[in-house]
């Protein structure tokens, strides 16, 4: 977990070997109103960004022992961490030391002698990126969707929401952080329909009783198509109405049923209950879901389904 509550504050890493530039950079940033934290070595870097998360990585490129290249490389190659802006410190301004900041995954670069005013011009920039990015997935944690963004290059993941890991960790054990060749196949198949202005089919793939739907979003850029997910099941159902509404699971079992056109007495049956008891569960529906009959909280439920990426049960 974070070691900080940051819900209103902004947190920068910076990574330097020599005390002097961490000194003045902390300086400027703790009174632009960041949080800062430091490290001196590309392990304690690592352990601190895993750990913290920071918003932003101030990042020397030349440090003793393991380089700012290799800490970057290292930070892309790790899921927990990949989705941070890296800004690359470096006094090495040929071409190719460049190129290898960026190739090793940097978003930016700066200069050294380190100018405090150009430091936090580019860190704001960078940084209201990624408050719209933890944004965007706080949200969609908060209604259980099932969203992952992925390289079509690669195939790589590079940011997915719990939902998403958990079902792609089901149907492709070993393919947490990158597609498979057939999700693959099937979203460049998809991007290139919709570049031509046709009409393309999700990707559906069976396990058992279970399926996996995939449905190409949108394009968030050059580098990165957004998927969404979703299980179709009697399982999968109950699961989502009890992520969306923070139903208990005998909660989200009536309400599945109800949308499903059954009455009290047949759920009764169905969950072993009396519908003494399912109407009892049924008014707990009721108050979560801000509703006053079973019409309204299907419809209710039904409708926060279909934007979270669900289908109207059968």
């Amino acid at each position: 977990m974070p070691e900080f509550d940051r819900l209103n504050s902004d947190l920068v890493l910076i990574v330097d070997d020599i005390p002097e530039n961490l000194s003045v950079l902390h300086d400027a940033l703790d009174e632009a109103g960041y949080t800062v934290l430091v490290a001196t070595n590309g392990e304690s870097a690592l352990q601190r960004a895993r750990h913290s998360l920071p918003d932003v990585i101030l990042l020397d490129a030349m440090m003793p022992g393991m380089d700012g290249f290799e800490v970057a490389r290292r930070m892309k190659a790790d899921f927990a961490t990949r989705h941070i802006p890296i800004v690359f410190m470096t006094g090495l301004t040929e071409t190719e030391h460049v190129v290898a900041a960026f190739d090793a995954g940097g978003a930016d670069y700066v200069t050294k002698p380190i100018r405090p005013q150009e430091v936090l011009a580019r860190i704001a920039a960078h940084m209201q990126s990624a408050r719209l990015m933890k944004q965007a997935r706080t949200a969609l944690d908060a209604v259980g969707q099932a969203t992952l963004a992925m390289r079509p290059d690669s195939g790589r993941v590079v940011w997915q929401t719990p939902l998403a890991r958990k079902l792609m960790q089901d149907f492709f054990p070993g393919h947490e952080d990158s597609a498979p060749a057939a999700v693959m196949a099937w979203a460049h198949e998809s991007a290139r329909a919709r570049r031509e202005g046709r009409e393309f089919p999700p990707l559906h793939l069976n396990q058992a009783a279970r399926r996996l739907i995939f449905n190409l979003h949108e394009r968030t850029g050059d580098d990165e198509w957004l998927l969404l997910l979703r299980e179709e099941s009697d399982a999968a159902m109950v699961d989502g109405l009890m992520a969306a509404f923070r139903l208990t699971a005998r909660e989200a079992e009536v309400l599945y049923w109800v949308i499903k056109g059954k009455t009290s007495p047949d759920i009764g049956e169905i969950l072993g209950s009396s519908p003494r008891t399912v109407n009892k569960h049924l008014e707990h529906v009721f108050a979560k879901l801000g509703v006053e009959n079973r019409t309204a909280a299907a419809a209710v439920a039904l409708a926060r389904l279909r934007v979270g990426g669900g289908e109207a049960p059968a």
